[in-house]
């Protein structure tokens, strides 16, 4: 696709880093990408939020078409304009939302017809209208519209979840195909636990030649191991020449080890979300600023950091912060996660390009148990 290309620059087992030209910016892999819900990255400015180094951050096609509206957003000059971001954006197809958000939905081969968690207005989505609502917010890579069933399921239902999102994946592919040039379109595998499911999927998509391959589906409640086991299923099945993004993941230890199972791309609400909670993500592991032992502690999360969030404010300031329920506690400690995980991001590159990404992997782990992680890269 003119605009749209993707190159791997180095290996180091299964691990590889590269680089996803599109467009509006280079991403470089592996990345992590920020969620940004609802045309927002919560309680993080866009500027704060590139100066941790992320290359493109993740939109959510569900609540975009609830509120302000795609219509709107395309109207006001699209989704970039709107939010200030001028680098790339990911959209998801809204599909995950609708299963988990919806009030009351009916699926059929077609779409979905759901009730708004909003204002319990009705709407449908089918994957022309998953297109068209990404289209019109300029997303630069965009999600077939897929059922996702969460875990455990039976193989029966995972089955026919798969085998209908294959056929709306066919749909999906093309209706984008009226799109600008210079973005793209993502498969995306499904088939729960079951191996033999994934690996249909995988394959089906494959002969549909997406630019990228997206790992849906996980991260639902199942154990690590279930994961990673499926990451190992599906990896090897698709091309090695085009990007490979594993949906809704994760911890920093998901991450590590997904690299190194070969995904280029990740995101999740974790950072963020665990800020609003008072929980620091460093290079010494996890802090509970909620703790009373920060109560007299001048130290900052992590002196040696060219975050701000991490290195200028102290444990003592931002438990004072959390337990007087002040917002700028959540938004600092939002912004230091986000930094970390870029962090982590950049020395996973690193580390994979000097051929020595299990020592990586390793010293991150045994820093996250001891508490004296050396500086990531």
């Amino acid at each position: 696709m003119t605009g749209f290309s993707f190159a791997v620059a180095a290996t180091d087992g299964a691990a590889r880093t590269g680089e996803i030209s599109t467009p509006r910016g280079t991403i470089r892999t592996p990345a992590f990408m920020p969620v940004g819900t609802a045309a927002t990255v919560k309680g993080v400015y866009c500027d704060q939020v590139r100066a941790t180094g992320a290359d493109i951050l993740l939109g959510n096609t569900y609540h975009l078409m609830l509120r302000p509206g795609a219509e709107r957003v395309a109207a006001l000059g699209g989704l970039h304009r709107f939010m200030q971001w001028d680098r790339p954006i990911l959209t998801d197809s809204g599909g995950f939302q609708v299963m988990s958000l919806s009030q009351l939905r009916k699926l059929d081969p077609d779409g979905v017809t759901f009730r708004s968690h909003v204002d319990g207005a009705m709407h449908r989505l089918t994957p022309e209208r998953a297109m068209e609502i990404q289209g019109l917010l300029g997303a630069d890579i965009q999600m077939q519209l897929d059922e996702c069933v969460g875990l455990p399921c039976t193989d029966e239902d995972t089955a026919r979840a798969m085998r209908l999102s294959l056929a709306w994946a066919e749909r999906s592919k093309r209706a984008f195909e009226q799109q600008p040039k210079g973005r793209a379109v993502f498969g995306i595998v499904q088939g729960g636990a079951v191996e033999a499911l994934r690996i249909e999927s995988a394959r089906a998509l494959v002969a549909m030649d997406f630019p990228g391959y997206s790992i849906g589906g996980l991260a639902v409640g199942e154990p690590q191991d279930i994961m990673l086991r499926m990451i190992e299923t599906v990896a090897p099945e698709l091309p090695v020449h085009k990007p490979r993004y594993l949906m809704g993941v994760g911890t920093p230890d998901d991450l590590l080890e997904a690299v190194g199972r070969g995904i280029d791309m990740f995101d999740c609400v974790m950072p963020t979300r665990s800020g609003r909670h008072a929980l620091a993500f460093t290079r010494f592991g996890k802090i509970n600023l909620k703790n009373a032992r920060h109560q007299d502690d001048p130290r900052p999360l992590d002196e040696t950091s060219d975050c701000p969030a991490l290195r200028d404010y102290s444990r003592a300031y931002l438990h004072h912060l959390i337990r007087c329920d002040e917002m700028l506690g959540p938004m600092l400690l939002s912004w230091a996660n986000l930094h970390y995980y870029q962090d982590l991001m950049r020395g996973a590159r690193a580390a994979i390009a000097e051929g020595r990404y299990e020592d990586f992997k390793a010293a991150a782990k045994a820093g996250w148990a001891r508490g004296d992680l050396p500086p990531l890269g």
